[in-house]
């Protein structure tokens, strides 16, 4: 055990990370974003562990996303690199993830959405159990998402895809997310752990170095597409005036009320 809300159970080669607050349907914090990170830089260091298998406690929710009632509190993490600072807490604990250096799988055993759903995205493989859904909703509470996310769900999902969901806001289920590839495998539930744990197992009897190595070459092609300088602060000048916008303080109210956002266009 890790602390209450990540939980670390370890197999052989293969570990498993548990987002555990399952009252909370397992949602993200910036508690929980260090933890990942610190974690993912410890096995990093420890070549035995060769799949990690990322999922959520019980079997409503993998990861309902950001902690809303946050987001525009001045103490909150800096999400999406709306700051200073364009690497938040939650960008720096998926790129913990995707270059760890062996392969990652995220096991949906319920819905994702918002930073729940990059976080599955963020993984090299996703499998999902056939109750769950997906979705990406920041244009329903008025927030624009950072370029390294979109760029995550264009190299995941195509384009096309990307504008969809994005632009939607739209919740899919699991045969929806598997048709446009946010899943990788769509199984029965009561198959998933076993599904889930057979493939990774089976990665994690391959060769390290052919894991590692292939990876590595993997993020190298990746990171082709990253931002020239004066675009990443053209981004983050965009991030900037959103958080602080009426848009996103009427959506973010909205969104605990449970009503309908109000929305002005500034």
């Amino acid at each position: 055990m890790v602390n209450e809300t990540l939980l670390v159970r370890r197999k052989g080669h293969v570990c498993t990370l548990i987002l555990n607050s399952p009252e909370k349907k397992n949602r993200l914090t910036e508690g929980l974003f260090f933890e990942f990170i610190e974690r993912m830089r410890e096995f990093s260091r420890d070549d035995t562990i060769r799949t990690i298998v990322i999922r959520g406690a019980g079997d409503e929710a993998f990861c309902s996303g950001y902690d809303i009632s946050a987001l525009t509190d001045p103490a909150a993490p800096d999400i999406g690199g709306s700051g200073s600072n364009s690497f938040s807490t939650f960008e720096m604990a998926l790129e913990s993830i995707m270059n760890y250096p062996y392969p990652v799988i995220a096991m949906l055993n319920g819905y994702a959405f918002g930073g729940g759903c990059d976080l599955a995205v963020s993984c090299d493989i996703r499998i999902g159990a056939d109750h769950i859904c997906m979705g990406m909703t920041p244009a329903k509470i008025g927030m624009i998402y950072s370029p390294e996310g979109l760029t995550r769900f264009i190299q995941t999902i195509g384009l096309s895809k990307t504008k969809e969901i994005f632009f939607t806001g739209r919740v899919y289920d699991s045969r929806c997310a598997k048709e446009m590839g946010l899943i990788d495998y769509l199984v029965p539930k009561a198959e998933l752990e076993s599904f889930t744990y057979h493939l990774a197992e089976e990665i994690a009897g391959n060769a390290p170095l052919s894991l590692k190595g292939i990876k590595r070459m993997l993020n190298l092609v990746l990171q082709r597409d990253q931002m020239a300088a004066g675009d990443r602060e053209e981004a983050d000048e965009i991030m900037a005036r959103t958080f602080k916008s009426y848009d996103l303080r009427e959506g973010r109210a909205a969104f605990l009320e449970k009503r309908k956002p109000e929305f002005r266009g500034r």
